[in-house]
């Protein structure tokens, strides 16, 4: 091919916008970008291969679907599978629909609220924009409150105890999440809840992550009772919960040592039992770590006055 005749070869790119539908200015900037290869005659002008054309046509057809130019040029160049980009871009399109999600329940949320109710609820709201930096507090306070437990434990508490956050949440939903942070970020909830899980005497408690795993036994032992309603009484149950605080004190069940567990302890805080209640709802279900320790708690209790 002679220089003259790859040149009539070549595409102005006037010409490549009129195939394209692309505007001139748009191909200019792809071409600055390094996105669309081009070259330039000896006037200065640019000219394009015809294959172009259908490059080109592609990197339009991927824009539209949302793709940036980094993507683009990734799949041009063959480091980046165009189902990996658009499982990317899918991904990110979620997230931008579960923001809108939340954000759209939220307003209705505060729509719908009576007059006299309405600025406590944008308060309340407003300190719950980020849908998913809500549920990030909540763990985060767990994981402060529970930092001797197991990792893998801890995820397993995480699954069962903090609600995932629907992809289509409703107004209640949205405020029931937004009270649980409220809680979680209060300094009141995470002193109650200590005292809760360590009892009396925790500068005696030689191995907190081995107290952990005895209360999750008790816990487990006791979720059957819980779900059929049966009321807090002594037994197996309540045995496993005390033994688990006396072997990591270095001291016996003793109805003195039951007495110290029970003394003391505000295991009817109002930011506890408004916690685990929300948080129940939102799961439909009973079967929580906050309904196993009432019931316990409640058996301790009965079981010194009796």
């Amino acid at each position: 091919m002679t220089h003259d005749t790859h040149h009539r070869d070549l595409l102005g790119i006037g010409e490549l916008s009129r195939r394209t539908g692309v505007s001139v200015r748009t191909i200019r900037f792809y071409c600055d970008e390094g996105v669309l290869p081009s070259r330039r005659t000896s006037g200065g002008h640019r000219v394009f291969e015809p294959n172009v054309v259908d490059r080109l046509l592609a990197i339009r057809r991927l824009r539209a679907l949302g793709l940036g130019l980094d993507a683009i040029t990734a799949i041009a160049s063959g480091a980046l599978a165009i189902e990996d980009a658009v499982a990317e871009e899918r991904a990110r399109a979620r997230a931008e629909l579960d923001a809108l999600s939340w954000r759209h329940a939220a307003l209705l949320a505060i729509e719908q609220a009576p007059p006299a109710e309405r600025a406590t609820r944008i308060a309340l709201l407003a300190n719950a924009a980020d849908r998913t930096a809500v549920r990030g507090t909540i763990i985060d306070f767990w994981r402060r409150v529970l930092a001797a437990m197991p990792a893998e434990m801890f995820d397993g508490f995480v699954e069962m105890d903090v609600p995932r956050i629907p992809a289509n949440p409703t107004p209640d939903q949205v405020l029931v999440f937004a009270e649980l942070a409220q809680l979680v970020s209060t300094p009141e909830l995470g002193r109650v809840v200590t005292r809760q899980l360590w009892r009396s005497e925790t500068d005696q408690i030689r191995d907190k992550r081995a107290l952990v795993l005895g209360l999750a036994e008790a816990h487990t032992a006791v979720a059957e009772r819980v779900l059929a309603d049966d009321r807090p009484t002594a037994g197996a149950e309540l045995d496993r919960y005390v033994a688990a605080h006396a072997e990591v004190r270095g001291r016996s069940d003793t109805s003195a040592f039951r007495r110290e567990l029970a003394t003391g302890i505000p295991d009817l805080h109002p930011a506890t039992t408004r916690y685990w209640t929300l948080t129940a709802d939102i799961l439909g279900t009973t079967n929580t770590t906050g309904s196993a320790q009432r019931w316990l708690h409640a058996a301790l209790r009965e079981s010194v006055a009796g």
